[in-house]
């Protein structure tokens, strides 16, 4: 695991860093209570027959394997680098057979324009969700159009990030898409496209009892602000239409694939396993989350100015969000955490991340705990050259050497962080490290307070639950594109393997 990490010297403003399912074996070994197992089929049976909802082999074995999987994990060691229970899951999202079918562009009732907003995967967010919406609509979806207003200020087309063939034919059977409104739809308009914003996550009979009605009367319709404009808590069938657009439609262009795969082969030559870091530690990013880092008042200054962006942002306390916990760690906490999890000095670790606040000096430590610290800038060199103007296609080329990594770490609760998250989900449960920053904190604020072992110890302690187990913590309130639990299957007992 490599030699433990010495002091490490903290960025000037960070110095008051207050800053599944079981094996068959396990299931021998632990087998479910009679009285769980009667009392939770009896309350799905209940649930049954109020909401007409039957009780199939598959929501029996998801709680019957979940409740398994808890009663071991709090004892058995954690593989750092994959949970053993991932080959009992799959990601399933194919078609019902009851499932519609598109509607024609010349039966559809009408032209849906879609406006996302923000960056890449808030964008991302935004075209699953539309293809749904156009769906529930029986309409024809346009192309989306991607926000090129937003702070990123990128003014790439969707078919400069995505491959929008593709896009539209793969999901030719569920919804009719086109590049464009034909020309002479456009001719026969005496008005221009209508145009409104729904409320966030509106349920499907918003868009059937007030979208729809201005749809059919004006042919042609645009939804602004699109991101979040659909509720997490739709049917099945719905929800696997999501994870077909999110994980097998948004394809991104031929030289985005290209270079981002190129990264990783670089990586996977120097060593056969990485572990990728979304850092989040920009500017804007720490003056959103309204937290404090001991910069002392040049800090606090330079951050006020960057939130003022967001003129409805509330007065937030700095203690009090980081003792809530949502304050992103600085570098040198996720590499504490990292080394304390495990991961030796001599892991490669890509770090994903923008203009990182404090710029070298703030990054130093974590090189320090991590020698071998690769970006996608050291990677690709010239090849990068092309890309540079353009943040969205950056962020994508992160997005797929995050993706193809074995562990996967997030540093904040943002987009890029739920799209992937859910993602490697779906794609066998791959490692995907959530910060408990909560009780993180706690232990950062103690750290001098006890021996190096103790505080690995507890670290490993705060960290179950949130390392990419199939059982892992929810929060409160999830959100579907982080935890996508209607696309994700248990293989029957005779196709699990489990490894030991």
């Amino acid at each position: 695991m490599g030699r433990k990490p010495d002091a490490v010297a903290k960025p000037h403003f960070s110095g008051s860093v207050g800053a599944g399912a079981s094996s068959p074996r396990a299931a021998r070994k632990a087998p479910p209570s009679p009285v769980f197992l009667g009392t939770a089929l009896f309350v799905l049976g209940f649930v049954s027959l109020f909401t007409g909802h039957v009780v199939t082999d598959a929501d029996w074995s998801r709680i019957r394997s979940r409740w398994r999987s808890k009663q071991i994990r709090i004892y058995e060691p954690i593989d750092i680098w994959k949970s053993r229970y991932s080959s009992i899951y799959y990601g399933c999202s194919g078609r019902s057979v009851n499932f519609r079918s598109a509607v024609p562009e010349n039966s559809s009732t009408g032209y849906l324009l879609i406006a996302t907003s923000g960056g890449l995967n808030q964008q991302r967010i935004g075209i699953t969700d539309a293809v749904v919406v156009a769906w529930i609509l029986n309409a024809t979806l346009v192309v989306p159009e991607l926000d090129h207003h937003s702070f990123w200020k990128d003014d790439s087309d969707f078919s400069d990030i995505f491959d929008v063939d593709w896009f539209i034919s793969y999901l030719s059977k569920d919804v009719t898409i086109v590049k464009r409104i034909p020309y002479e739809v456009m001719l026969s308009m005496d008005k221009l496209p209508w145009t409104m914003r729904a409320p966030r996550k509106s349920v499907p009979e918003f868009y059937i009892d007030e979208v729809l009605p201005i749809l059919m009367r004006r042919r042609v319709l645009q939804l602004t602000k699109f991101d979040y404009r659909l509720t997490s808590e739709l049917d099945e069938d719905l929800q696997k239409l999501r994870c077909r657009v999110n994980f097998h439609a948004l394809r991104f262009t031929n030289s985005i694939r290209t270079l981002g795969q190129k990264l990783v082969r670089k990586l996977r030559l120097m060593s056969p396993r990485y572990v990728a870091v979304h850092l989040r530690f920009e500017p804007d990013m720490l003056a959103f989350s309204g937290c404090y880092y001991g910069g002392g008042e040049k800090e606090r200054k330079e951050l006020s100015e960057i939130r003022k962006r967001w003129d409805t942002l509330p007065e937030l306390s700095a203690e009090d969000e980081r003792s809530r916990g949502k304050c992103p760690l600085t570098p040198h906490e996720v590499g504490l955490m990292l080394r304390a999890l495990g991961f030796g000095n001599d892991t490669n670790l890509y770090v994903a991340s923008g203009e990182i606040y404090g710029g070298e000096e703030t990054l130093r430590p974590l090189r320090e705990l991590f020698p071998n610290f690769y970006t996608k800038e050291m990677l690709a060199g010239d090849d990068l050259k092309l890309f540079l103007p353009f943040s969205s296609r950056l962020a994508a080329i992160d997005f797929i050497v995050c993706d193809e990594s074995d562990v996967f770490v997030t540093n904040n609760n943002g987009n890029m962080a739920k799209v992937l998250a859910g993602r490697r989900r779906y794609m066998g449960h791959k490692r995907t490290i959530r910060p408990n920053a909560k009780k993180l904190n706690v232990l950062f604020q103690r750290r001098k307070q006890m021996g190096w072992d103790t505080f690995s110890q507890k670290v490993q302690k705060v960290q179950r639950g949130l390392m990419g187990e199939p059982d892992d913590i929810r929060p409160k309130q999830d959100d579907f594109h982080e935890f996508p639990s209607a696309c994700i299957c248990l293989r029957k007992p005779g196709n699990v393997s489990v490894t030991t």
